[in-house]
């Protein structure tokens, strides 16, 4: 059964504007360039990265570069 909703003509008190931090569409569409590598990776590894794509519903490639992108982000600053 669904709660009814009560409304009210009270006073709701100070109202606080937040600046707008959302990025713009087209600002989520632009991504980094990126460079096609060749790369030898254990069974292991690509089967564990594959596991976490898929629980994610995510390509495992891309899990990978987010690892990579996160690691050299931390250790460049």
């Amino acid at each position: 059964m669904k709660k009814k909703i009560k409304y009210s003509n009270e006073n709701i008190g100070q109202i606080e504007v937040i600046k707008d931090f959302l990025p713009k569409p087209e600002d989520l569409i632009l991504k980094e360039p990126t460079i096609k590598v060749t790369l030898n990776l254990s069974k292991s590894s690509i089967d564990f990265f594959k596991n976490v794509a898929e629980k994610h519903g995510s390509q495992y490639q891309k899990v990978i570069r987010n690892l990579l992108d996160r690691y050299t982000s931390h250790y460049s600053q």
